[in-house]
This record gives structure tokens, C-alpha cells and sequence, in this order.
């Protein structure tokens, strides 16, 4: 027909190949890759229950979502670090450990609190309550808080047991946060704060005699190939925050959005209920390893560390302010939720 262009099949077929890779370009694109940053070892507490978080992730999503555990520190993040790295999307995902963000908020030295919430269920509880108040910082910073991880409840490992005030006396004790550093001062010891990466180091060079952690920690890090005493004066049940940075989150598909919030519900119910059974499981592997369990410890030893962890407390409510006494006042109110 006069005026009609004729095109060949094969153009035809080019020109829809190159249709559908335009449209394949527009298209948004749901998929994604993520790392996830963790400081402590994979056989530790947190490690495995941040791999129980990505099976769920994956099988929610029908695998769309590809997440990649990191642990050891192995991207070069330490705890400390995470907060801002996570902000930046320097990795998308991070476990860390609560007390190390305090110089961001001194909310997040709520859960290591001397002697506050010193098992697992006050623990739990106070979390729930000052919950909103740890998302409300995330959410101000472009994260999300997606889960907790907690720790059993710390104790002192030593060379020699470490059963009175006395022995505290100029003790070269390794603390995790501000709030440990403060309360070990006032109970006479020598307290060096240093991230988890740096304590078997200085176990091994004598840098430090003593650690303040959890027997779960201490049996991660083969404590016993340096120290020979566990003494459990329940200092304090510390909490790990995962925390995602909320541009990765968004770039999600709406459906894989709420499959990550549900996977993260259901590890923090999982995490609270493997915590429970994890300190028979340390004291166990400890034994075997013919450390010294002092559990409990004497009374007036327990009554002196109280005393001493007193102020403690009181700095942080003066630094936290209006919303710190509110939690505090909800948490021993016996009739609150």
C-alpha cells in the first residue's frame, strides 16, 4: 500500500526486546542485598539469633531479600561505630551493644543500669517500657529499630575470686559502658572500658586481671584459657539494638517491608526465650572447664556493689531527664504494665 512503511520481522523483534528492557529499566526494582554488621562471634547469643532474624527474612520474602551476616567485627565496625555507619548506609543492618551509643542518648545506658533489672523478666519488662523511646532516637537518625538481643545477666571474671569488696580493691577490670565504669569506681576498682574486640587482647598481654560480662561472653571468648573465676553479682541484663538504615528499608517493596517488620517481631519474642535457658548451657561448658562458679555471692558483697552503684543510677536519671524518670516510675510502679 502507497505510504505504508514495510518493517521486517526481524526489526519487530528488536524493537520489542529493546520495549521490554526499557520497561525492565523503569520498573522498580524490589530486590536486595544487605550486610549486616555484628562485633561478636558467630557461636555467640546475638550472632545466632541475628541468623534466625535473615531464615525468617528470607522465607517471608520468598528469598528477595539477601541479607549477609558479618560477625567478628569483620566489616570493621565495632559496636561504637554502628550507629553512625548504619545512618550513613555504610552497612544496612547492625547488632550493637546498647551502653556504647550513650554518648548518641544516654537512653540507650537504660538496660545497663547497676542492679536495676537484674534477670530476665524485669529486664524484658523494662524494655517494653522504654521501647518507643529507643525507636524514637533510631527514628530520628534514619534507622529503624528492629529488634533487641539480650545478654544473660554480667558477672566478673577473674583470676583469683573476687567474692568481697575487698577484692574489688584496685582491680584492673575491663567495663563495657559508662555506667559499668562509673559503678566499679565507686566500689574501688580500676576499671578500663574497652570494646569486646580489645579484652582478650589484654587478657592475653595483662592489660587487664578481671572483665565485667556475662558467663555466655566469657565462654565465646575461651575465658578460661586467662581467667579461672565467674562470680555472678547480676550486675545488670544489657541489651543489643538491630538497627537498619531506613533508606534500605523504604527501597523495599511494600510486602517485603512488612515481612522484615514481622520477622524482626518474632525474633525479639525468640531472643528473650533462648536467653532464659542459656546461662544452665554456660555454666555447663564452664564447669567442664574447671572455672569457678561463685553463685550466689555473699549477701554483704552484693549489698556493698548496691550501695556503690547507687549514684550511678542517679546520674542517669539526671542526664535522661523527664522521660528517664518516667520509665523508672513506670518500672517499679508494681501495678503498671
Amino acid at each position: 500500500m502507497p505510504g505504508r512503511l514495510s518493517i521486517s520481522p526481524a526489526r519487530l523483534v528488536t524493537r520489542s526486546l529493546l520495549a521490554l528492557g526499557l520497561a525492565a529499566l523503569a520498573a522498580p526494582v524490589y530486590s536486595a542485598s544487605m550486610d549486616f554488621s555484628n562485633e561478636y562471634n558467630a557461636s555467640s547469643i546475638h550472632a545466632q539469633g541475628d541468623a534466625w532474624f535473615i531464615d525468617r527474612v528470607k522465607d517471608l520474602t520468598d528469598g528477595e531479600v539477601d541479607i549477609t551476616l558479618h560477625t567478628g567485627g569483620s566489616l570493621g565496625f565495632r559496636s561504637a561505630d554502628h550507629f553512625y555507619a548504619v545512618a550513613d548506609n555504610a552497612v544496612q543492618i547492625a547488632d550493637s551493644l546498647s551502653g556504647t551509643l550513650g554518648g548518641v542518648d544516654p537512653i540507650f545506658l537504660l538496660s545497663s543500669l547497676p542492679f536495676l533489672a537484674d534477670d530476665v523478666e524485669s529486664a524484658h519488662r523494662l524494655y517494653n517500657i522504654a521501647r518507643p523511646e529507643y525507636a524514637k532516637v533510631f527514628e530520628a537518625n534514619d534507622q529503624i529499630l528492629l529488634y533487641a538481643s539480650p545478654w544473660p545477666a554480667s558477672g566478673i571474671w577473674s583470676k583469683t575470686p573476687v567474692t568481697s569488696m575487698k577484692d574489688l580493691d584496685g582491680l584492673k577490670i575491663r567495663s563495657y559502658d559508662r555506667n559499668g565504669t562509673e559503678a566499679l569506681l565507686s566500689a574501688g576498682a580500676s576499671p578500663v572500658k574497652l570494646s569486646w574486640a580489645d579484652v582478650v587482647p589484654q587478657l592475653a598481654t595483662g592489660g587487664i586481671e578481671a572483665v565485667l560480662t556475662s558467663a555466655e561472653a566469657g565462654a565465646n571468648g575461651s575465658f578460661w584459657e586467662h581467667l579461672s573465676d565467674f562470680s555472678a553479682i547480676n550486675y545488670a541484663v544489657p541489651l543489643n539494638m538491630v538497627h537498619m538504615n531506613r533508606d534500605a528499608f523504604e527501597d523495599l517493596s511494600e510486602a517485603n517491608q512488612q515481612a522484615v517488620l514481622q520477622a524482626a517481631k518474632e525474633t525479639d519474642a525468640h531472643n528473650w526465650e533462648v536467653v532464659k535457658q542459656r546461662l544452665a548451657q554456660n555454666y555447663a561448658e564452664l564447669r567442664e572447664h574447671q572455672v569457678a562458679i561463685h553463685d550466689p555471692i555473699p549477701g554483704e558483697f552484693q549489698a556493698g556493689l548496691e550501695k556503690a552503684a547507687e549514684p550511678v543510677v542517679a546520674h542517669w536519671v539526671e542526664s535522661a531527664g523527664d522521660r528517664g524518670q518516667r520509665i523508672l516510675e513506670q518500672y517499679r510502679d508494681p501495678e503498671a504494665p
